[in-house]
Parts: C-alpha cells; structure tokens; sequence
C-alpha cells in the first residue's frame, strides 16, 4: 500500500476508517493487472501534453496497509479541498490533484501538521489528452490501492456559446467529461478485483436541466449525473459504491474562472464549500447513489422534473444573466 501515513491520534483508528470505506477487504491487486491497465493509453501522448510535477511527501520506509487511500482531483480550492480536509481529518492518506503546485503543497502541509496525514501531489493539468493515464501511472508506480476516487475536477464557461473560445469548449469537455470517465474505467476494475472501494463524481443541479450563457458545462454535468447512476446501478451488490454529488451554486473560485462572480446564480443562496462538502461525504459513506446539497436546491431539482421544459430553461437564462449595474 501507499506508505503515506504517520500515526494520529483521534476517535478514529485507521482500521475502523479503511472497515468503513471497504467493507469487504480483499487481497492486493496484482501488478500485471495494473500494468495492463495502466498501459491501455500510451504515455508518450500524456508527455506531449500535460505538465506534470511529483511530490512525496510521505515516508518511503512506512506502510500500513490499514488506512485507505483517497485520491482527489481539483484539490486546490472549493469543494475538492474541503473534501481533502475530511478525509484527512478521518484518518485517509491522500492523493492530491490539481495544476497549482504551490496550493497542493500548502494543503499537504496543513493536513500534515493538523492531523499527521501524508500525501502524493501530482500537479496535472486533467483539461489535456493522457492525463487520467498519467496519473494512474503515478500511482501504479507508488505502488498505492485507491480506495476512494474522487472526481471533482472541472470548469464551466460563462455566455453566448457562439462566442465562447472554441479551444476552452473542448479542454471543459475533455476534463468534465472524459478525464473523469478515463480514470473511473482505470481505478474501478482494480477496486472490483479487490471488492472494495467507493467512487464520488461531482456533477451540480446543472444536471437536471439545460443552461442557456453556459450551454456546454450544463451539458458535461447531465453527462456525470446519468453516468453516474448508471454505473452506480451496474456495480450493485460489488461491494463498490458509486455517488453523485450534485452541488447548486456554491462560493468558490470557480465563479471566477466562469467569469459569472456578478451572475444572479450566485444571489440565490449560494452554499460554502465545506457544507457542500460534508453532504457529499456523507452520502459517500452511506453509498447513496445520488445527493443534492441543500434543501432549497433539491427542491428546485425536482420541482424541474414536473415542469415544461421550455419554461426551465429560460428561467435557466434569467438565473446565469449578469446583473444590471
């Protein structure tokens, strides 16, 4: 197992944290199942690619085998790094992903000092063709079980679709999209060898509608939505568990990327990263297929579900519309 660990103290022991994740602890998977896994996608295409910087920060002379291993996309701010503080805090070693190097290491830093957590940070831009296999390789390589994936990694474009930036439509694709199923086909065959293991993809109440001014991260939600419950129904009965988080709109820097910080989304009872956060996390740990942070926003969710669709998606628009000022 990934040796990232140091002891901790705390209510939780590693045993009673990895028994919770993995219910039906199994044997190690074998490295000639991993290297054939690992070498579906040719690494060369990633190395054109994809920026790519590796740190340990972990002893390399300490295993045990009894503490999961969590690994976590889009770590650096927002939902994914409140998520990196909860499983540190429950006794997980880490894997962070996300491109801001400095920012991974700042979190490893206090994660290790608040709770003796260890952590790998794989600084990786996941918008760019081979990153899933990169990371896998990485991973393959420090010879680590991941016992929780978590897919949280993803951006949206904010107007007129006919005027968004062509190369950001496709990189929001590639890593809504396909980077997150790339690395659920590379880690899910090694958690069923091993019949343990839990999957968290963040999608948004984006899913259950269309979204006119961000047409195209509406659509790659829907995508992670019906991905999700669609496996999650396949692998009953596995012992792995598949959840899909679905956030409404949440404080976070990736308003600012979208451009939409002046959006009337974001005056409709924008939620905290860390309340969102720990909604997803519990629903993970219950192996709830599908959760929808907030009352307000699971209303609004199905309220969809009864509702012309014509009429929701212009009251979509009214929501994304910038405001007069």
């Amino acid at each position: 197992m990934f040796p990232l660990f140091v002891l901790r103290s705390g209510p939780t022991t590693p045993s009673q944290t990895r028994s919770a994740i993995a219910p039906q602890p199994i044997g190690l998977t074998s490295a000639s199942v991993r290297r054939r896994l690992s070498d579906q996608v040719p690494l060369a295409v990633a190395n054109r690619h994809v920026h790519r910087h590796r740190e340990h920060l972990y002893n390399k002379k300490v295993a045990d085998s009894s503490r999961p291993t969590v690994l976590i996309t889009g770590a650096s701010f927002g939902i994914g790094q409140e998520l990196a503080r909860i499983f540190s805090r429950d006794g997980c070693n880490l894997v962070l992903v996300a491109r801001n190097a400095d920012k991974l290491r700042q979190l490893a830093a206090e994660l290790e000092k608040k709770d003796g957590t260890r952590s790998l940070i794989l600084a990786s831009d996941l918008s760019a063709p081979g990153s899933a296999a990169y990371v896998h390789d990485q991973t393959t390589r420090a010879d680590i079980d991941v016992d929780v994936l978590v897919n949280n990694a993803g951006f949206g474009q904010f107007g007129l679709f006919a005027g968004n930036d062509l190369e950001e439509c496709m990189q929001q694709i590639q890593l809504n999209v396909t980077t997150l199923t790339h690395l659920t086909r590379l880690y899910l065959p090694e958690m069923l060898e091993r019949k343990r293991g839990r999957i968290l993809n963040v999608a948004s109440t984006a899913a259950f509608q269309a979204g006119p001014l961000m047409a195209v991260y509406y659509a790659t939600k829907a995508y992670v939505l019906h991905f999700s419950e669609a496996i999650a129904n396949e692998l009953q009965g596995t012992g792995v568990t598949v959840t899909c988080l679905c956030p409404g709109p949440t404080v976070t820097e990736f308003h600012k990327r979208a451009n939409m910080l002046s959006s009337r989304m974001l005056q409709f009872g924008a939620m905290d990263a860390r309340t969102v956060a720990e909604d997803g996390y519990r629903a993970l740990m219950a192996g709830k297929p599908v959760v929808i942070s907030g009352l307000r926003n699971w209303m609004l969710a199905q309220s969809v579900r009864f509702s012309p669709r014509r009429m929701v998606t212009a009251v979509a628009r009214k929501f994304q519309e910038v405001r007069n000022r």
